[in-house]
């Protein structure tokens, strides 16, 4: 295949992970150092610490506090380098209100922007267990992403606290200092919300991406305001000028998602599964008092078949279902979170604001 600068390409994504060997390991929580032989170095000084009796060296400080309102910054670090892997937790109920933000090379505008839940494709604050390629979530709510994340001056990554309470964060990040290939690709990836879908209308996923890059996942957090089947819309790329009609389009909401026949097995039960490449990882049904809606997690990861552009994407799924006897569909008002993720040369175009604190909440 052609090869085009600025990008990964095909099952290059999974070699790129191992072809990177001319390199100083080296494994840091918060900001980087480059101090070898220089971690776990802090005194636990207080009386309350579980370490004090211990000293230096020993467990003192294994998470931070956010503050209400506060950004606080977990790592920066000098390249060349590649973030081989994150790890991080929070309790459930904070996911949606800490937001990650990843920078690039000093840009002032971040390249991923996302909830912190929903980038783990766990959407509703709710533990849940995902084993794909890129990115896992093991009990009890270990949060895990492996997509390779090249760059060549900076990265910068921060965590903003959007609640109205003070909050726990538990993280790691491990890298390695490393020349980045020339054709290595910027990694990205954007949340956005749609409550309610307009009716008649397709629910954007995104609009705004522009330049040369590979579209290689999709993660919605959907909520179906309906009875019946909601699943027959069609996912569309837009690709390199597209208007009204798209280049790629998909044959129902399930299919993409790499079920079936409504997930269904047994008939008039919701299958959820999980694997490398895409997975209904969420089922929510609203058993007991005080619950409305059904709420379902799903994610598809086009690490063997990413989707190329070399100037722009869009992306739109339709939330339709069927009338009252399954004759004629039902364009739905449905609940559609979700996270899209990409590389791309730099510099990318700013994304639209993230929604405000009461606009994200999905109690």
């Amino acid at each position: 295949m052609k090869k085009r600068r600025g990008q990964i390409y095909d099952n290059e994504f999974i070699q790129f992970i191992y072809a990177q060997r001319k390199y100083k390991p080296l494994h840091q929580r918060g900001k980087s150092s480059r101090r070898k032989g220089k971690g776990a170095m802090e005194i636990p000084a207080d009386e309350a610490n579980p370490a004090f009796d211990l000293g230096r060296g020993w467990k003192v400080r294994p998470c931070i506090q956010i503050s209400s309102g506060e950004t606080y910054e977990i790592a920066h670090i000098e390249g060349p380098a590649m973030i081989k892997s994150m790890w991080m937790t929070c309790f459930p109920e904070a996911s949606r209100w800490l937001l990650l933000r990843i920078y690039w090379d000093g840009e002032e505008a971040p390249s991923v922007e996302a909830p912190l839940g929903d980038f783990f494709c766990s959407g509703w604050n709710t533990p849940t267990f995902v084993a794909s390629l890129p990115i896992n979530v093991n009990p009890a709510g270990g949060y895990n992403c492996y997509f390779p994340m090249p760059f060549r001056k900076s990265a910068r990554i921060t965590v903003e606290n959007v609640s109205r309470d003070e909050q726990t964060l538990f993280y790691q990040i491990n890298y390695d200092l490393t020349q980045v290939d020339n054709r290595a690709a910027y990694f990205h990836a954007q949340f956005r919300r749609t409550n309610p879908v307009t009716y008649k209308q397709p629910c954007i996923l995104a609009d705004d991406i522009i330049g040369k890059g590979q579209y290689v996942g999709t993660y919605l957090a959907w909520q179906v305001n309906n009875n019946y089947w909601w699943g027959e819309g069609e996912i569309k790329f837009y690709m390199d000028g597209d208007q009204e009609y798209p280049t790629i389009c998909g044959t129902g909401t399930e299919d993409y998602f790499g079920g079936a026949w409504n997930f269904e097995d047994p008939k008039g039960t919701y299958k959820q599964f999980t694997n490398l490449y895409a997975g209904l990882c969420q089922v929510l049904n609203p058993q007991g008092a005080l619950k409305a809606n059904q709420r379902f997690g799903m994610y598809r990861f086009h690490v063997c078949d990413p989707i190329y552009f070399e100037k722009d994407l869009k992306i739109t799924i339709q939330a339709l279902g069927w009338r009252n006897g399954f004759k004629r569909f039902l364009p739905l008002r449905d609940d559609i979170s979700s996270v899209v993720y990409w590389y791309q040369a730099e510099p990318h175009n700013p994304y639209q604001p993230m929604p405000d604190r009461d606009f994200l909440e999905n109690i």
